[in-house]
């Protein structure tokens, strides 16, 4: 499998990483128990800075798309195909969407979302 990374694409770099990687699993190019490059194997492939690589790679295994195994590497999960098909950002969107419209619904302007929102991520209504 080959990753080709477009920096004119306005889809982010990190970003581009887990929707090929997704695409090879999800295609069968890479099957459960694969193993992936190291974070710095693959950012020296790519020309990228290993954070960024890191940054797709911790997101992929919070999604249980691929896992690490301590010093032995990184490997595709074995519950992978179906959870290459999940999109937790889209999911949040539409929960968010949701929920905005229900608020505006009730009469609560944009600034008020905005500032609850921020004060909830910040945790300050706890």
């Amino acid at each position: 499998m080959e990753i080709v990374i477009d920096t004119g694409d306005t889809v982010p770099v990190f970003a581009q990483i887990i929707e090929q990687i997704k695409n090879a699993v999800l295609s069968g190019d890479l099957a459960p128990g694969s193993a992936l490059p190291s974070i710095r194997q693959l950012a020296n492939d790519l020309q990228l800075n290993p954070n960024t690589v890191a940054k797709a790679y911790r997101l992929l295994e919070r999604d249980s798309v691929i896992e690490t195994r301590g010093y032995r590497g990184t490997f595709i999960h074995p519950d992978a195909v179906t959870n290459s098909t999940v999109d937790l950002n889209a999911w949040v969107i539409s929960k968010l969407e949701e929920v905005v419209k229900e608020f505006r619904g009730a009469g609560v302007t944009d600034s008020e979302i905005r500032i609850a929102f921020g004060n909830v991520m910040n945790n300050r209504n706890k």
